[in-house]
């Protein structure tokens, strides 16, 4: 496949990008290595190989959820330095735009 300007400019379309000039050479160039490489890979025989589900063969290993009723709740909640009821109360850190 041949990387052309327009080819170049359609995706950038697509991906809502801007180059400016010394950035589109830079697109350009990359996309042809890009290419080439996959090219590279396209050659490689790969018969023998089984296809992955996962690229790992470990597995999680979890633990069953147990619920506990801890006494400590008051404790944590002397340390705030405001609470509302059974909450603790924090600043506002999200502004709406």
């Amino acid at each position: 496949m041949k990387i052309s300007d327009r080819l170049i400019n359609q995706l950038s379309t697509l991906a809502k990008l801007e180059f400016k000039d010394e950035g589109f050479d830079e697109i350009k160039n990359d996309l042809d290595k890009m290419l080439k490489f996959i090219n590279i890979l396209d050659k490689l025989d790969v018969s023998n190989i089984e296809p992955l589900s996962h690229l790992s063969t470990e597995l999680n290993v979890l633990r069953d959820d147990i619920i506990i009723n801890y006494e400590c709740k008051q404790s944590a909640m002397m340390n705030s330095p405001e609470t509302d009821s059974d909450y603790f109360k924090v600043k506002k850190v999200i502004n709406k735009a």
